[in-house]
């Protein structure tokens, strides 16, 4: 598959819910620099500027200058309008990012989906290489994922394929756990993400009356024997159970790779193979779920991974 033209290093940005991170990388997807930033809140213009600036330091530090770039962004884009809506980054939502991107950096750029772009990394040399198909859960901010089949995106007809986090949480499944529908930042209600994903936790916690201000703490709390703790977490396998479930059912992906921060809680891959065959019927086999090779730098190598063979998207 040909490479892009360009001085040997391409860069790749992650924009995600709490951080921007940009890798330079050589053909070989080596990383040769990185640097993350937190990511501006509620406001675009100071968004774009903290862009312009983190390619500016990485020119000025490489001694590159006009460099691929291949930008991983939260979200969709509407294909007619080319505008953006992110619900983990709300400034972004209604502007035309991409244009706005290539107007202030005037070089090749190539655009995916950030959660997309973890995937195609860990199909590439990570830890889903030599599978016919895989798909990336990531579970961090929100919940989302991509699908990959024989090292190649499936985007879709929207550009969408592999959000999942969007799906809604059977009334069943609520039912049983005594749990309110709760109202997502996409416009829809009860979605998968609400309850799934590292925030989803902290949540579910808050419904049992807990207070941990994020997953690290619920997790540790549950460890140390809270019931709080330890019940948020049996109803999150649960219903991150019936979810990955749905992916089985639907897509049937040879390994799932899951990412962000929960990706990191090493005893959730001994307990998801029995929380998802409790929603599967009898035949049906689970296929390994493993955590990323790359870690929280798979979207950025992913992007870069972009620039470097577009042809991959």
């Amino acid at each position: 598959m040909a490479e892009a033209s360009h001085s040997g290093i391409c860069y790749g940005i992650d924009i995600g819910g709490t951080k921007i991170e940009l890798v330079a990388c050589d053909a070989a997807l080596e990383v040769r620099h990185r640097r993350r930033i937190a990511t501006p809140q509620g406001d675009y213009a100071g968004f774009l500027a903290a862009l312009e600036a983190l390619v500016a330091d990485a020119d000025a530090e490489l001694g590159h200058s006009g460099s691929a770039i291949g930008i991983a962004l939260p979200g969709v884009r509407d294909r007619r309008s080319g505008r953006q809506l992110s619900a983990n980054v709300p400034a972004l939502t209604g502007q035309g990012v991409a244009a706005d991107l290539q107007a202030r950096l005037r070089r090749p750029l190539h655009f995916g989906n950030d959660l997309q772009c973890f995937a195609l990394s860990e199909a590439h040399g990570g830890a889903a290489e030599g599978y016919p198909s895989m798909f990336g859960a990531i579970l961090g901010t929100g919940a989302g994922g991509g699908y990959c089949l024989q090292g190649r995106l499936v985007a879709g007809y929207n550009g969408l394929a592999g959000e999942w986090g969007h799906w809604s949480v059977p009334a069943h499944l609520l039912q049983r756990h005594g749990l309110p529908v709760l109202e997502c930042a996409c416009g829809l209600r009860g979605c998968v993400e609400r309850y799934v994903s590292g925030s989803g936790l902290v949540a579910l916690h808050g419904h049992l009356g807990g207070t941990a201000a994020d997953a690290g703490a619920v997790i540790a709390l549950a460890d140390a024997g809270d019931a709080r703790a330890r019940q948020a977490m049996t109803v999150h396998l649960d219903l991150l159970g019936h979810s990955l479930a749905a992916l089985v059912l639907i897509l049937d992906p040879h390994v799932i790779v899951l990412g962000g921060g929960l990706s990191q809680h090493a005893p959730l891959y001994d307990a998801l193979p029995a929380a998802v065959a409790a929603h599967l019927f009898n035949g049906v086999q689970v296929p390994p779920i493993v955590p990323p090779r790359f870690g929280d730098a798979g979207g950025a190598r992913g992007a870069a991974l972009l620039a470097w063979r577009p042809a991959l998207s």
